[in-house]
C-alpha cells in the first residue's frame, strides 16, 4: 500500500503514528498539505510529493497545517479532490469540516437527538447580547467560545451583555454554550477516544479552573468508561461522520453525560500517560483496515 502521513506539527504523535506503521508493517511516505499541487492539462491533476504521477491508495491527516482562508479552502479542496479519486482520507473532509465548526457540530448532534449543553450561535452583538440578558446571570455565565479553536484557548465566560467582545474578536460569530456547573472542586470533565466507531479508550481531565484541557494545565486520570459515555461518544462521532475523534463530555448533574465537543484532531499524549491501549496503533491499524476495504469510485468518463 501507498500511505501517505500528514503531521504537520507535533513530533511525539508523529513518531508514534511512525512507529505503529512500521510495526504493521508499512513505511508511510511523510508529506505536508502544503506542498500538495494542483496542475491541469496532463494525467491527474492533483500532485502529491513523494507519489509521481498517481495518487496514494489512503492519505492519513493528524493535523492541518494553519494559514490563511484561502489556504485553508485550497488544502480541503485537494482532500475532497482525493476523495473523489477513490483515495482513503482518515480524517474525511467532510468530517473535518464538521468538527473544525463548533456550530455544525452543535448543528448536528441537536438533530441527532445527542445530549449537550444549549448552545446559540448569532452573528451580531445585538443578538448576542440578547441572549445573554435572558439566558445568564451572576453565577450562571454563558461560555463563549471561539468559532474555530481547540486545547480550550480563547474560551471565557459571559455573565452580562457588557462582558461580551466587540465583533471582531469573535471574528464575527458569536457561539455561546450554557455553562455546565457540576458543583466539584477541582474541575472534571471527560475525553473518550474513538476510532472507526468504537469506543478505544477514555480519561478523566481534572483542573483547578473549569478549562480542564491537558494542554491547559489539565491533569489526565484513568477511567474505566461506562457503557453509556462510551454509546454517546460513539453517537457524536457518527453524528458528525468522522473517522477518529476526540470526545469531549462533562456530567450532566442527573447521572448522565452531555458532549461538550467532538475534535477532529485529537492531541492523544494525556490520555496516553492512563491506557495501556497503544492509540496510536489502533488508529494506523484501523485506517490501513479502512484502506484495504476501499471500493473504488465510478468515474465519469468524458465523450469523444
Amino acid at each position: 500500500m501507498r500511505i501517505a502521513l500528514a503531521v504537520e506539527n507535533g513530533e511525539w504523535h508523529r513518531n508514534q503514528l511512525l512507529a505503529a506503521f512500521r510495526k504493521l508493517g508499512v513505511e508511510p511516505m511523510l508529506i505536508s498539505l502544503a506542498d500538495v499541487t494542483i496542475v491541469t492539462g496532463s494525467g491527474e491533476p492533483v500532485h502529491v510529493p513523494g507519489f509521481g504521477d498517481a495518487l496514494p491508495d489512503g492519505l492519513l491527516l493528524r493535523t492541518v497545517s494553519g494559514g490563511t482562508f484561502e489556504a485553508t479552502t485550497m488544502r480541503l479542496g485537494v482532500l475532497h479532490a482525493m476523495v473523489s479519486a477513490g483515495v482513503t482520507v482518515w480524517n474525511s473532509p467532510v468530517g473535518i469540516e464538521r468538527c473544525v465548526d463548533k456550530g455544525m457540530t452543535s448543528l448536528l448532534l441537536a438533530r441527532h437527538g445527542i445530549s449537550t449543553p444549549d448552545t446559540f450561535v448569532v452573528s451580531s452583538r445585538d443578538a448576542a447580547a440578547d441572549i445573554v440578558a435572558r439566558e445568564a446571570r451572576k453565577g450562571t455565565p454563558l461560555v463563549l467560545k471561539p468559532l474555530f479553536g481547540s486545547q480550550g484557548k480563547g474560551l471565557r465566560l459571559v455573565e452580562r451583555p457588557e462582558d461580551l467582545p466587540q465583533l471582531e474578536e469573535v471574528s464575527r460569530v458569536y457561539y455561546l454554550q450554557r455553562m455546565v456547573d457540576n458543583a466539584r472542586i477541582p474541575w472534571r470533565d471527560y475525553r473518550i477516544f474513538v476510532c472507526a466507531g468504537r469506543a478505544v479508550a477514555g480519561m478523566i481531565r481534572e483542573g483547578d479552573t473549569w478549562v480542564t484541557n491537558v494542554h491547559q494545565g489539565g491533569r489526565p486520570i484513568p477511567w474505566a468508561v461506562p457503557a453509556a459515555a462510551a454509546e454517546l461518544a460513539t453517537a457524536a462521532a457518527r453524528a458528525v461522520t468522522i473517522d477518529y475523534c476526540g470526545v469531549d463530555l462533562i456530567d450532566d448533574g442527573a447521572g448522565g453525560y452531555l458532549v461538550l465537543e467532538v475534535n477532529s484532531m485529537p492531541a492523544w499524549s494525556g490520555l496516553q500517560r492512563v491506557t495501556d491501549i497503544d492509540i496510536a496503533e489502533v488508529v494506523a491499524r484501523s485506517f490501513l483496515d479502512s484502506v484495504r476495504g476501499a471500493v473504488a469510485p465510478v468515474r465519469l468518463v468524458a465523450s469523444q
